[in-house]
């Protein structure tokens, strides 16, 4: 598979790009543990033409990560052009425009999924910043707003016409946000119809690799991409390519084997954001890396509200003596 001059392997494995999760050290552990491609966390276009200090340092991207695609949303032809240049001198490798969000401080304000109840503008949009920029551009968006309308098969036609180099497509509607199942049937249409010639990302509810397999199997999606399944869990990109290679089950991480992972992403955390931000932002990963171990309600606590780095890795390292057989 291949994105523009991007070679991509056979049934690649994309990591997605989510708000507060994939940071530079979330990613650089999803990297390690293969995903074949990774994407910043989305950024607005208006903040990005406005010099938002936050939206800026989105665009710091890391050779390691390659190939690796900035994500930005807004629903401004202007701006989401400007900002599409501004993300092209940062030198990624594609980018991505992002029609798919549905929280309500995007959609709500027409950005995001919200341009799936404005098509037209949409495609110009997608049209101007393909027209702008030299190197590749993607598409990430939904079936449609509601049940009601769900024009992916021909809005994906459209996106192909105006130029976009591959299409990803998650399987539920903005209404239904993350809940239900996604319903990958019309990404199966959008793949096998024959007006189609751009590769087709598949995303949606995709936990585990025999998840994985079957949605290469059924749907004949070129790659797919994993989102919400790689938190707490990024190894989940190498035993989905195991699976796929040798089709057999990789046994899952032990609980030590969790710690050390735990501590090389905070390693990363606080070589990024600092110790104070850095801290921060690991609270949510402790809690998940863990998830599910008998009486561990008193340290998740100690995890998550601890704010001294040294002091945190003596709690990780009690994590894996006092739960070292789970």
């Amino acid at each position: 598979m291949k994105i523009g001059n991007i070679e991509l392997g056979d049934r690649p494995v994309f990591f997605a790009p989510m708000e507060d999760i994939s940071d530079p050290s979330f990613r650089r552990l999803c990297k390690e543990y293969g995903a074949d491609m990774m994407y910043t966390e989305f950024i607005s276009s208006d903040g990005l033409i406005r010099d938002a200090e936050k939206s800026l340092r989105k665009l710091n991207i890391a050779d390691y990560e390659r190939p690796v695609g900035v994500q930005i949303y807004g629903k401004h032809i202007d701006a989401m052009v400007e900002a599409a240049m501004r993300c092209e001198e940062s030198n990624p490798d594609l980018i991505d425009l992002n029609f798919g969000c549905p929280v309500k401080r995007v959609a709500g304000k027409g950005a995001g999924a919200g341009l799936l109840q404005n098509l037209p503008l949409m495609i110009e949009i997608t049209k101007k910043v393909v027209e702008a920029v030299k190197i590749p551009v993607t598409v990430k968006t939904r079936l449609g707003w509601d049940e009601t309308s769900k024009p992916i098969v021909e809005l994906a036609e459209q996106l192909q016409d105006v130029g976009i180099d591959a299409l990803t497509i998650h399987g539920r509607t903005r209404k239904q946000m993350y809940r239900g199942e996604a319903d990958w049937t019309l990404i199966g249409e959008v793949k096998n119809n024959p007006r189609m010639t751009i590769p087709i990302i598949g995303n949606g509810d995709i936990i585990n690799p025999e998840i994985a397999k079957e949605k290469f199997d059924i749907y004949g999606v070129d790659a797919i991409m994993i989102g919400r399944g790689a938190i707490g869990k990024p190894w989940i990109f190498r035993d989905v390519k195991h699976y796929l290679n040798k089709g057999e089950l990789l046994l899952p991480l032990n609980v030590p084997e969790k710690v050390e992972l735990a501590k090389r992403h905070l390693k990363y955390s606080l070589e990024w954001k600092g110790d104070i931000t850095g801290v921060f932002e690991m609270r949510q990963h402790f809690s998940n890396y863990f998830k599910g171990l008998r009486d561990f309600k008193k340290t998740r606590i100690r995890l998550v509200t601890e704010t001294d780095p040294e002091i945190l890795v003596q709690i990780l390292n009690e994590i894996a003596v006092n739960w070292g057989d789970c």
